[in-house]
């Protein structure tokens, strides 16, 4: 792949132009995210009485778009001008959070769902579009490290962003909530104005190109692809894992620890703390080791940190438990997208972000469903078992690739890998 904008190379992450807007525009979108989640869950909670199906529906809100927009909003990532892309999510976001707002200045709280639903919706196009960037405009040999201080800034806002969103709710109140959401979402589409200039590809030139071959391309491409078919299958195991976790963790604290219902944030808390530690370090040896063993590593951790929180019967015990898989899970996270991007010519980016985040949605979802019925037919120790057996299958099933290196991207036309098969669709 050939870079136009050398003007935009820098000596290290930080004296690049492109790396620091995205950080700056994504420390004000976290802001609006979380102090989003939290300010709706309390607020929804509140209007409804606690009841637990109007509660679960924000998830729903949350999640079912991943699901279902991904495949869309990663094939027309492909087609349309990332920066723009990114832009114009962020403005249609912030657009429907006043819109909402002055629905409830008018007395209809249920409108309250679609903050969270529309700027879920949007994410399926602008983040498959930022992507993209980080292929163009950053070098194959620093995307490691870049991911890995993306992944501290959303370490960060684990540790932090409850406080804050709990912090906005409980001193202001929703409608100041829903403000300060709008206005993160506006001044991050500003921020990203000083994105350098999108580059013209011939995905973005040739706009007449058929949708669904598109869309079907982005199937063939993944599938064709050794390393994407398998990391689709981590990503399968590792959603169906952490959809147990998410599921039954509140159960953990209760009936295994014996603790009341508000000592779950703590261990949130010490998992964010652990994550945002534990990347710092990842962040300074993934240089050195390929991104499969990293996310290997990562898997083969998170595993026996599973298993020992499922048989856990003491906080302390638990705590470190959850400490020690916050701590080394980055190294799974930093892996993952670095292999994204590098196996992922750049016309494809956003097609196989499509694909394969499904795969990790779809597994969470089928588990979150389901975990409850288990629940009441095993014991939990039993079920956090086949958490961590999940987790350690995915780990297995990367061995076969742990010799394969990145492939050389030698022009900006989309080729499939060179030993997977022709060109699809006449790149």
């Amino acid at each position: 792949m050939v870079i136009s904008q050398r003007a935009f190379k820098p000596k290290g992450l930080f004296g690049n132009r492109f790396f620091r807007t995205v950080l700056f525009s994504n420390v004000l979108l976290q802001i609006g995210i979380w102090v989003r989640n939290f300010a709706i869950l309390l607020f929804v909670k509140e209007q409804s009485g606690g009841d637990s199906v109007t509660v679960s529906l924000i998830y729903v809100a949350e999640y079912a778009p991943i699901f279902i927009f991904s495949f869309i909003g990663g094939t027309f990532a492909d087609r349309w001008k990332p920066k723009l892309t990114m832009i114009w999510c962020d403005i249609l976001s912030a657009v429907s959070v006043f819109l909402v707002l002055l629905a409830l200045m008018l007395g209809n709280w249920h409108t309250i769902f679609l903050v969270t639903l529309i700027s879920a919706i949007l994410s399926q196009f602008s983040q498959p579009s930022g992507m993209r960037l980080f292929k163009q405009h950053l070098p194959g040999e620093q995307l490691q490290q870049a991911m890995a201080f993306f992944q501290s800034l959303i370490a960060i806002f684990m540790v932090c962003g409850p406080f804050l969103g709990s912090f906005v709710y409980s001193h202001f109140g929703i409608e100041t909530s829903i403000a300060v959401m709008g206005t993160a979402f506006l001044f991050s589409a500003v921020v990203l104005l000083w994105l350098p200039p999108d580059i013209e590809t011939k995905q973005t030139i040739v706009s007449d190109r058929n949708f669904w071959r598109e869309f079907a391309d982005g199937f063939c491409y993944v599938w064709r692809s050794r390393v994407l078919r398998t990391l689709g299958i981590i990503f399968t195991l590792t959603g169906m894992s952490v959809g147990i976790g998410q599921a039954l963790s509140i159960f953990i604290v209760t009936e295994r620890l014996n603790q009341p219902d508000e000592f779950l944030s703590f261990l949130l808390a010490t998992n964010g703390l652990a994550m945002l530690l534990g990347v710092g370090l990842i962040g300074t040896v993934a240089k050195k080791v390929a991104p499969q063993k990293l996310i290997a590593f990562g898997m083969v951790i998170s595993g026996a940190s599973t298993l020992v929180i499922g048989f856990s019967k003491t906080v302390p015990l638990t705590l470190v438990s959850q400490f020690v898989g916050g701590f080394f899970f980055p190294a799974f996270q930093v892996g993952i997208m670095t292999m994204v991007l590098s196996w992922s010519d750049q016309a494809y980016v956003g097609r196989v972000n499509g694909v394969l985040n499904p795969t990790f949605t779809g597994g969470m979802i089928v588990m979150l469903l389901i975990a409850g019925f288990l629940k009441k037919t095993m014991p939990l120790p039993a079920i956090y078992t086949v958490s961590s057996v999940l987790i350690g299958v995915g780990a297995l099933v990367l061995v076969p690739i742990f010799k394969h290196t990145a492939p050389e991207r030698s022009g900006e036309a989309a080729e499939l890998p060179e030993t997977d098969g022709d060109v699809i669709g006449g790149y």
